[in-house]
This record gives structure tokens, sequence and C-alpha cells, in this order.
């Protein structure tokens, strides 16, 4: 085979328009779409960047508030439990007082119970002191008692208060006033002797005297000038005991 120097041009200029060729149809294009599918896969990956960098500061703000939220809640909860003990205090101090003021009242009232449980034995003991007394006297009682009873009435006569002289001496101005005398048993003559002449050197007259017997009086005397009267006998001493337990109520 011969080298043929016109077939061998021939082949480099086809080769050279068919170059052209391709770089005009084909090269450019085919350079215009892969520069214009690498600008939209950089807008792309531009935008998923962008995506993942909101997506990372979501996260974080997420996290931020997640953890902001728990210290709110632990503060919440610190705030919540002061509460709890602040009211568990008042309430503790409250009930407390409530506790120490009904103790209190119940102080008081075990106190006057005890005080009226006591006022009823002093009451009952004195009425059973006056009931016995009332009996031993009644059955002690006799002339011989009535004459001590007079005898220390005659001793006391000249001890009498003020105001009973000073009554008896108002006696003077008037006119004549009748004397009783009462008894429980009959006087003898020497005692009514004896009770006249005290009473007369009381008033400083002689007076009108009458006696009477009363067994009420159980022992001893009562007497009777106009308003003033004179006791010095058993019942009005045990009327005074009877007194005495009745007040104690």
């Amino acid at each position: 085979m011969e080298f043929d120097l016109s077939t061998f041009l021939l082949e480099i200029v086809n080769f050279l328009i068919l170059i052209w060729i391709l770089q005009r149809l084909f090269y450019k294009p085919v350079l215009a779409v892969i520069a214009r599918r690498k600008q939209h896969i950089d807008r792309t990956l531009a935008e998923a960047q962008e995506l993942q960098q909101q997506a990372e500061d979501l996260r974080q703000r997420y996290e931020n508030r997640q953890n902001q939220w728990e210290l709110e809640k632990r503060a919440a909860l610190n705030a919540l439990h002061r509460e709890i003990d602040a009211e568990r205090k008042t309430q503790m101090d409250k009930l407390e007082a409530d506790l120490e003021q009904e103790r209190q009242k119940a102080k008081v009232t075990l106190s006057r119970l005890q005080q009226d449980i006591q006022q009823q034995a002093e009451k009952k003991a004195l009425q059973n002191g006056a009931r016995f007394a009332g009996i031993l006297l009644q059955q002690a009682a006799g002339p011989e008692l009535e004459a001590s009873l007079c005898g220390m009435l005659l001793d006391h006569f000249t001890d009498l208060p003020e105001e009973c002289r000073l009554c008896l001496q108002m006696l003077d101005a008037k006119k004549s006033v009748t004397i009783h005398i009462t008894s429980a048993y009959p006087l003898s003559d020497g005692l009514k002797q004896k009770l006249e002449q005290k009473l007369g050197a009381l008033i400083n007259r002689h007076d009108v005297f009458h006696y009477h017997q009363s067994p009420e009086l159980i022992a001893g005397l009562r007497i009777d000038i106009g308003a003033w009267v004179l006791n010095a006998n058993l019942q009005h001493e045990l009327a005074g005991f009877a007194e005495i337990a009745h007040e104690a109520e």
C-alpha cells in the first residue's frame, strides 16, 4: 500500500472539521449543561448547608430552651417547696397556739372543777358539821350547860361593844321598856337577880322583866330589849353555822 499525501491531508482536514463541528455543536452545549448542573448542585448544596445551619440553630435554641425550662422548673419547685414549708410552719404554729389555748382552757376548766368540788366538799362538811353539832348539842344540852352559858353572858356584859352600849343608853330617854328574857330551861331566882342587876347597871334604871321558856333555844338565853336582841343560845349559834355553810355555795 502506498502512502498518498493528498489522502493524508484530506483525512487531517476532515478530522479538524469534525473537531470543529463537535466543539461547535456538542462540546459547548455539554459544557453549558454541565455548568448549569454544577450551579444547580452548588445552589442545592448551599441551600442544604443553610437548612442544616438553620436546623442546627433550631436544635441549639431548643436545647437552650430546654435547659432554661429545666432551670425554671427547678426554681419553681424550690419556690413551691419554700411556700409549702412556710405554710406548714404557719399551720404548725397556729395548731400549737390552738393546742396551747385549749390546754389553758382545759386547765382553767379543771381548776374551776376542782374548786367546785372543793367548795362542794367544804359545804358538805359544814352541813354535816352543823348537823352533827346540832345533834350533839341537843343530846348534851341541859340546865348545867345553860347555866354555864348564862355565866359566860354575865361575864361579858362588861365587854359589850361600844355601839351596843350606846344603843342601851339611848333607852334612858324613853319611857319604860319591857325586857323579855327567854331561856330553854327554867332560870333560878339567883340567876334572874344577877341578870336584872347587870342589865339595870347597863341601862341605869329598872324596867319590867318578863321571863319565857322556849325549848327551841336548846340551851342559853335570848334577851329582847325593844328592837335590840342579844342572843346567847345554841339555836342562834347553830343557825349562824348553817348560814356559813349556805354562803359557802
